[in-house]
């Protein structure tokens, strides 16, 4: 409070000894404007200078800045030259950071050091446990910029967009199809091969994908780690919570083209249509 009485005072004794010269109260308080201006210009170099003798050597690739000249040394080979002196001793994998090979390593250890304090779900990288938050928040910070649509990753809004845009990025060498994402390209792959390289160890049956088996893997853990934030309800994949939530939103995606019901889900809209057929 006392600081900006004193600056209030100092304002006014400008503005007096300005007027005081002939002045006009315009010209006075523009005056005042640009002594203000000089002054914050003056405050910004001084700044910048303290920045620069704080942190004297400069990458000239990306224009970061080091307090040590072997700080810099090091994130030039890291970063600009593409060198990879961390190896991993599991697979031989490469990496340009030593705490990228620590996350890696957690593949074959198993480790899980991040959990969620709502659901005890356990994650190899505080980054997957941030993400895996949004489930309970529902916080989706990423909007397409083609509609209202928001989407908790970024990926996720990345699909997303293709259905604006129809791009199709991946191809089937075997057949030609085109898929708009790598993972059902993958899932497509399997159908001509019949590959189901994923076993469940303890029951046996085996999966085309990692991501089913992790699914199917919840009915003997009886894991539910997506609850619907209305009532509570438990699931154990996001498709039977985003099903269950239609319930709460009155959402019918699925339209008889022979009458005008709709429906929830796409069981009874298979159901209601043999009505038609006969």
């Amino acid at each position: 409070m006392v600081d900006c009485m004193k600056i209030d005072m100092v304002h006014r004794l400008n503005y007096h000894l300005l007027s005081g010269r002939g002045l006009s109260s315009g010209e006075a308080e523009q005056h005042e404007n640009e002594e203000n201006s000089i002054s914050k210009t003056k405050n910004l170099k001084k700044h910048q200078h303290r920045y620069i003798e704080e942190k004297p050597y400069g990458c000239d690739q990306c224009g970061k800045r080091f307090g040590k000249s072997a700080t810099l040394f090091t994130h030039i080979k890291k970063t600009h030259t593409g060198e990879k002196p961390y190896g991993c001793d599991q697979c031989g994998k490469r990496f340009a950071r030593s705490d990228h090979l620590v996350t890696h390593q957690r593949i074959h250890t198993g480790e899980k050091p991040y959990h969620c304090l709502d659901c005890g779900s356990r994650f190899k990288t505080s980054n997957e446990l941030k993400v895996h938050q949004r489930i309970h928040t529902g916080e989706k910070p990423y909007g397409c910029n083609q509609c209202e649509k928001r989407f908790a990753q970024i990926g996720n809004l990345a699909t997303h967009q293709r259905l604006h845009t129809g791009a199709r990025f991946y191809h089937c060498l075997d057949c030609g199809s085109s898929f708009k994402t790598s993972n059902v390209l993958k899932a497509h792959e399997q159908t001509h091969t019949g590959e189901k390289p994923y076993g469940c160890d303890q029951c046996g049956k085996i999966f085309a994908r990692s991501d089913q088996l992790v699914t199917h893997q919840r009915i003997h853990t009886g894991e539910k780690p997506y609850h619907c934030l209305d009532c509570g309800s438990r699931f154990k994949t996001s498709k039977e919570l985003k099903v269950h939530q239609r319930k709460h939103t009155g959402e019918k995606p699925y339209g008889c083209n022979q009458c005008e019901k709709r429906f929830a889900h796409l069981g009874n809209l298979v159901t209601h249509q043999r009505r038609h057929t006969g």
